[in-house]
């Protein structure tokens, strides 16, 4: 059986942090190293069904290194070992490969856009549904803003992220109690009308966001990556969650976004990102005045 390596989308680059890979002398060999990615992300993919190959590659070394280190092997042969021989492990390397580091009220001024121009938008339809991709904390902050503009009863938020411990996290709605103060002022600079710990309780050392706040979310498991379009939405937030994809997963990932949204229906991403390049970009204009707000116009 012959395996066919593809060097220049996990050849290693200088600081990295993966273990180096040595020949028989004990000299590195990049060559090597490049082979031991290529046959874990190849062995992930048929064992788990999760396809990471078209990760971003400083995103997919960058957290190989953290699990190599984390799971307290010396190379990522004995990474690739562990996690085809313990599923535990390999529920941990999916989950941290995929998991959208956040926080609530993240980029407060996105969430300040879609309070002042995005949701008396949203108003104009009877029954509205918001797609949060990757993200437990925007689905919990999206909530909030709905319930003070009144507007949650006729909103249903759909939470999807690529692992099953990804959602678990999401469901629990937890973070540390003693970053609360800085959520507060994240949520008034984003246009809160009330005060953060209104939606919060404290359990010990962390805080836990009210079961109220889930009558109106679903949680659940979806992989953009890889999964198609499930419903139509009348907007979809989806930030730093294309920016851990090569360019070729990228495309596909806006295209089942685009499937997804609804004629002036509106896409929210990163301060970072913008739609250039991707499949449909003069399908959408963008929000004047907002943090990275599209409106899809056909």
């Amino acid at each position: 059986m012959s395996v066919k390596v593809e060097p220049e989308r996990f050849a290693p680059a200088r600081g990295d942090g993966l273990p180096p890979a040595t020949d028989g002398g004990g000299a590195a060999n990049p060559a090597i190293t490049d082979l031991e990615l290529h046959l874990l992300l190849e062995a992930v993919y048929r064992v788990s069904g999760f396809d990471l190959r078209d990760y971003a590659p400083a995103t997919v070394k960058r957290r190989i290194a953290e699990r190599v280190r984390a799971e307290g092997v010396a190379t990522i042969t004995g990474l690739l070992e562990r996690v085809l021989h313990d599923a535990p492990a390999m529920a941990r390397f999916v989950d941290a490969l995929t998991h959208n580091v956040g926080s609530p009220f993240r980029e407060p001024q996105f969430f300040a856009a879609f309070h002042r121009r995005v949701l008396p938008r949203l108003r104009t339809f009877p029954h509205a549904r918001l797609w949060v991709i990757g993200s437990g904390d925007d689905a919990y902050a999206m909530a909030i803003l709905l319930r003070e503009a009144e507007f949650s009863h006729r909103v249903r938020i759909y939470a999807t992220d690529a692992s099953e411990a990804a959602i678990e996290r999401a469901k629990a709605g937890t973070f540390p109690a003693e970053l609360l103060d800085e959520y507060a002022h994240r949520y008034v600079e984003a246009g809160g009308a009330r005060h953060f710990s209104d939606y919060v309780d404290i359990a010990g050392v962390h805080g836990v966001f009210k079961p109220g706040l889930r009558e109106h979310i679903v949680f659940a498991q979806h992989n953009l990556a890889c999964d198609g379009s499930f419903n139509e939405f009348h907007a979809v937030v989806a930030r730093s969650v294309v920016t851990h994809f090569n360019r070729t997963l990228a495309y596909r990932a806006h295209q089942v976004i685009y499937e997804s949204l609804v004629r002036l229906g509106y896409l929210g991403v990163s301060a970072k990102e913008s739609l250039r390049y991707t499949p449909h970009q003069h399908a959408y204009e963008e929000i004047e005045g907002t943090e990275r707000f599209y409106r899809r116009l056909r």
